[in-house]
């Protein structure tokens, strides 16, 4: 078994807590926000062995930003993030 890396967003919907992952573009969800962080690794867990099933993780993984780092994978760097604001019509 390796470590996986991957970021997650946590943010609110009403009164349920939203994990997403926006370099694999998976999400999850739960009633508060540790058991969204819970459901979030059950949810790429999933999506990657799925993928790799299918033979296809190196491609989901590659277009994803990852790198091959020896025998696993460094996953995207983010430099920050941001919430910007702007007007539209």
């Amino acid at each position: 078994m390796r470590d996986f890396s991957f970021d997650t967003h946590i943010f609110k919907e009403g009164e349920t807590y939203v994990a997403y992952v926006p370099a694999l573009d998976v999400s999850s969800c739960g009633a508060t926000d540790e058991e969204a962080r819970r459901n979030i690794r059950d949810a790429v867990r999933g999506f990657l062995s799925a993928s790799a099933e299918l033979g296809t993780l190196n491609e989901v993984l590659e277009e994803a930003g990852y790198k091959p780092d020896g025998d696993g994978w460094r996953g995207p760097e983010f430099v920050s993030i941001d919430r910007l604001t702007m007007s539209i019509k």
